[in-house]
């Protein structure tokens, strides 16, 4: 429970006040494409598995492209980033709507230009999920989160709506054309902003390096590893409702589009009632009990559409799921967020979402065959059941605290100066760091070096060991290697000021007051010069004059 006083607003902030104001009206305009959408590949006579590979046509594209996305985020221009994004949805939401409005829309085109519009939305959410906490204090970054959560479910309570009038009165093609002029304005909004950008010390990462160093630090994070675990399970069992919507509209409620739009409208409040009461909820319940109530709602509210053929009760039902769902997806990714720092924030952003929205995709699938032989409220029952062992997994997988620790870097590390001419791309580099510890203190040590060695291999080290000289027991040596010399001034670059205990529980621990004795070496290779060349002093001294060297 927490008792912290409330952060400042983040609608107090002009940039992101501007950005959420146009995010929302996209928001709005890509329900309305959503409603078109599924009740086109309705309309067109599809099965009930093809009905449901809609939502899984959006889904599907944020799990494959996810963790590229938050690479190129995190190392180009992030509001560039959103802005090609934009570019793109604009370009295919047009082309989504000419096919329609020609008639040459097929089942399966209609999948192929959705999920084309579901990249553009993989390539720009983690440049903007990541650029929240640029815009907004620390402090105030679960209510921007939550801001956005509720931005797009003010579009969701009223966008689906509007979109299945507009379906029902225009056509889909009409709905799709709407989407695309809704991207304008965010385009506007991003075209004009100037983000004061800080100056680059070190050259950005190759994609794929990048990328790995992503995956790498999602799995050397106990709390985010968790927290994806938690996370996978919810949205696997949570698609089903978005995903049976049309079934249930048509064949549980036997109305329109105008109906399916109404059903999305009520899970669209219920998730704004949800986002407004988070902060409240936040205050008063620990991160594992506010899931916990999430999960509920959820379940509840997806075992009661199945079974209910009135409207007013479907109507709540689905306001009490849309709360559930937007209090839990806003507290998973708060809590991925939190525990990030700045330089790898939207790669961990993307793992997160790759995990959700790969749940999603799944489950919609899978739901969709279940509804396919046994109808749509035995695949909501199921979904409620997995979601109520989600809840029983939470005994033994509890949620951690959100992360409240500084992951600000700690900026206290000089680049060494070198003997031998030493360049970026010169390695590999082995280090090791000698430690003297008292006989005594051994078991405290080793407990301290756990820890290091996961801060280590989380921030890039490789191969990492401890060592114990057998003539002399107090003598300990950390070995660890890293494949280029800029590979190691960015691992340790990465120490956040959140890691400075453990260097002091290790710096407590060692004999004398000095720093421990450090040893940098550059790996080389024996064995005969080309052409029997014998090489000086000064050019074996030369890292790029040395034959033998590997880069």
């Amino acid at each position: 429970m927490s008792d912290t006083a409330p952060a400042p607003s983040p609608l107090a902030v002009p940039i992101f006040r501007a950005v959420w104001l146009a995010s929302m009206a996209s928001n709005f305009g890509g329900l309305i494409q959503s409603v078109g959408a599924s009740w086109m590949m309705t309309s067109l006579g599809a099965s009930a598995e093809m009905i449901a590979l809609v939502q899984t046509s959006t889904s599907l594209p944020i799990m494959l492209l996810s963790l590229w996305a938050g690479a190129i985020a995190d190392n180009l221009d992030k509001r560039k980033v959103m802005l090609a994004a934009q570019t793109f949805m604009f370009i295919a939401s047009l082309g989504l709507a000419a096919a329609a409005w020609s008639g040459i829309m097929t089942p399966w085109l209609l999948l192929s230009l959705t999920f084309l519009i579901g990249c553009g939305t993989a390539l720009n959410s983690p440049a903007w999920q990541a650029s929240v906490g640029d815009m907004v204090p620390r402090a105030s970054l679960p209510s921007a989160v939550a801001l956005n959560s509720m931005g797009f479910n003010i579009a969701r309570s009223a966008g689906p709506a509007v979109g299945g009038a507009i379906v029902a009165m225009a056509g889909a093609a009409a709905a799709f054309l709407v989407n695309a002029l809704s991207y304008v304005g965010l385009m506007v909004v991003l075209a004009r902003w100037r983000p004061e950008e800080p100056p680059r010390l070190l050259p950005r990462e190759r994609i794929g390096v990048a990328m790995g160093a992503g995956l790498r630090y999602v799995a050397m994070s106990p709390s985010i590893r968790l927290v994806m675990i938690r996370a996978t399970i919810f949205g696997f069992a949570a698609s089903a409702v978005p995903a049976m919507m049309p079934l249930v509209a048509r064949d549980v409620i036997q109305g329109g589009a105008l109906t399916y739009g109404l059903l999305l409208g009520c899970f669209g409040l219920g998730a704004v009632g949800g986002a407004l009461s988070s902060g409240w909820l936040r205050q008063r319940l620990s991160t594992e009990a506010l899931v916990r109530v999430a999960t509920i709602a959820m379940a509840a509210g997806a075992s009661t559409i199945g079974v209910s053929p009135f409207l007013p009760i479907t109507f709540l039902a689905l306001a009490v799921a849309g709360g559930g769902w937007v209090i839990a997806l806003s507290t998973f990714n708060v809590s991925v967020q939190m525990s990030s720092p700045r330089w790898v924030v939207a790669r961990a952003l993307a793992v997160y979402q790759m995990a959700v929205f790969g749940a999603m995709a799944g489950g919609s699938w899978m739901f969709g065959i279940v509804a396919e032989h046994q109808g749509p409220v035995w695949a909501l029952h199921l979904a409620a059941a997995l979601q109520l062992g989600g809840i029983l997994l939470g005994l033994w997988l509890a949620m951690p605290a959100i992360e409240a620790g500084n992951l600000d870097p700690q900026d206290r590390w000089r680049e060494p100066d070198t003997t031998v001419p030493i360049e970026p791309r010169s390695g590999p580099i082995v280090i090791t760091i000698e430690h003297r510890v008292a006989v005594e203190n051994v078991p405290a040590f080793l407990a301290a070096m756990d820890e290091r060695r996961r801060i280590r291999r989380r921030d890039g080290a490789r191969g990492w060991t401890l060592l114990r000289d057998l003539a002399d027991p107090q003598l300990w040596i950390e070995r660890y290697h890293v494949p280029t010399w800029l590979d190691y001034v960015r691992h340790n670059q990465r120490r956040t000021l959140a890691d400075m205990p453990n260097s002091d529980d290790l710096r407590t621990l060692r004999l004398g007051e000095g720093e421990p004795v450090v040893h940098r070496m550059i790996e080389r290779q024996t064995g005969l010069l080309p052409f029997g060349r014998m090489l000086g002093p000064r050019e074996l001294a030369d890292p790029m004059t040395d034959p033998t060297r590997s880069n």
